[in-house]
């Protein structure tokens, strides 16, 4: 190999390595939901998980305030499907469309949950 063709399949997979880097770290955000989006449309959940998704009404309810994001994209969508099922969350979960069930995610993902066991 040549040392112009070393340079040039160097820089080629430093330039991967860098596009492999951005797109991890701006991937995150990209695909998950819309913070305000899912705080308007999360209004719904403070009836029984209480503000932020924190304070549950009864100690049956989760906390679900600071959870993560994939665990909730994947409740809802369970709840949704009917693979999971709950008389309060079914209901909740049926009408709402991927979008929507991401932004709540990101929204109470986003929230500080459990810092300490009692």
């Amino acid at each position: 190999m040549t040392a112009v063709a070393w340079d040039r399949e160097h820089t080629m997979k430093k330039l991967i390595l860098i596009l492999a880097c951005v797109t991890c770290a701006w991937g995150g955000s990209v695909l998950a939901g819309d913070y305000e989006a899912g705080k308007e449309k999360a209004a719904a959940c403070v009836a029984c998980h209480g503000p932020d998704g924190v304070k549950p009404i009864t100690p049956d309810i989760p906390r679900i305030g600071g959870q993560y994001y994939d665990y909730l994209v994947h409740s809802l969508k369970a709840y949704r499907s009917g693979a999971r099922d709950n008389a309060m969350m079914s209901p909740m979960a049926k009408p709402l469309t991927d979008k929507e069930i991401k932004d709540v995610a990101w929204y109470f993902s986003r929230q500080t949950g459990l810092v300490s066991k009692y």
